[in-house]
């Protein structure tokens, strides 16, 4: 795809070139709160996934300032639960600014009784604890990292004079036990789970065109990278960022890696294309390859908004939201000392479209 490089665009590397030569560790402040969430067009939240071995898919978010269009700027927790038949319930439950509390210096955050707190006393490898309990749904979850947290570089990427955005990786692979109800069924639940944490100073679409981003989870290795496209305004630049671990340690972060797309196939759900595969390379030392099995979920962002705000984002922002849930086989290889694993196995990834991905 585009590897177009802008000079408007500031990457966080430490360098040489567009990576990371030596990767500081991830401090306890990384995942504090970052902005004022009264300012208007900043934003900032807390995401966190859990792939259960039940089958369901329970994501849930605290936002400090929600980013998306239709609930810009509001604070609130976020809730969707994937069943294993498709089905889903999706709930965002808004919070006044005055029920937020964060603290800026460690990762501890409430939301009337929600909230998220974090155990360090097992060293490099934090125990988060989140509770949301809205209506129907209650998730109760304790995820024990498994791979030592990372940020790309500094972390934040810089658009001119038009904003700036940020990404940390608390734990891109955690083990996850706990409960979660779905209305009047409660489950004791496990698997696999991950979480990052972003804040940005502009609105998402007017620089960004698209995103995609994903894990795989190998039995020796951890992959997460992120594919963002950005608008003729930022010369198309693309933002690439992608980390490696070995078990918990992280062995590599780069933006310097080629990310091809192919095979598109067309969701009317969705009203976008998406690509059916999808290759990750960084010379001869990193393949994956991931081909679509399946759709998890499709929309058209619009059906989220009410009628007023849909009216303008289509017809006078000319915005064509779209958002993919996929399920892919994966083929990994990896290349170190002379010596290649070659690892399989399935995953979850996701895209981000504001405008058409071709």
């Amino acid at each position: 795809m585009n590897d177009q490089v802008s000079p408007k665009v500031q990457e966080g590397w430490t360098g040489p070139g567009r990576k990371d030569g030596h990767i500081a560790p991830l401090t306890k402040q990384d995942d504090a709160l970052h902005t004022d969430p009264g300012r208007k067009n900043t934003f900032e939240w807390w995401y966190f996934d859990a792939h259960l071995d039940n089958g369901y898919i329970a994501i849930a978010f605290f936002h400090a300032s929600n980013p998306n269009p239709g609930m810009a700027g509001k604070s609130g927790v976020e809730l969707v639960l994937i069943r294993p038949d498709g089905e889903k319930t999706h709930a965002f439950v808004e919070y006044s600014k005055k029920d937020f509390q964060a603290s800026t210096e460690f990762p501890d955050v409430k939301m009337g009784n929600n909230y998220l707190r974090v155990d360090y006393t097992s060293g490099d490898l934090p125990i988060y604890e989140i509770y949301i309990d809205e209506g129907a749904l209650t998730f109760h979850l304790k995820f024990t990292a498994l791979v030592k947290g990372w940020k790309p570089g500094n972390g934040y990427s810089r658009f001119g004079g038009m904003g700036s955005f940020a990404w940390v990786v608390p734990f891109a692979r955690a083990s996850v036990g706990g409960t979660i109800r779905d209305d009047q069924v409660s489950m004791n639940v496990k698997g696999v789970g991950y979480h990052d944490h972003n804040w940005l100073d502009f609105q998402f679409f007017k620089i960004i065109k698209y995103w995609m981003w994903g894990r795989v989870y190998s039995d020796n290795y951890t992959l997460s990278y992120a594919y963002i496209q950005c608008k003729k305004n930022m010369d198309h630049h693309a933002v690439k960022v992608l980390m490696l671990a070995r078990h918990q340690d992280v062995i590599l972060s780069t933006g310097e890696f080629d990310f091809f797309t192919d095979d598109y196939k067309y969701n009317g759900m969705a009203e976008h294309e998406y690509p059916n595969l999808l290759t990750i390379k960084t010379g001869d030392d990193l393949e994956a390859v991931l081909r679509v099995k399946k759709v998890k979920e499709a929309e058209n962002m619009l059906n989220n908004f009410g009628p007023i705000p849909r009216f303008l984002a289509k017809n006078i922002l000319r915005l064509k939201p779209g958002y993919f849930r996929l399920v892919s086989d994966f083929t990994l290889k990896v290349n170190t000392a002379g010596h290649t694993d070659e690892e399989s196995g399935q995953t979850l990834h996701e895209i981000v479209a504001f405008k058409p991905i071709r």
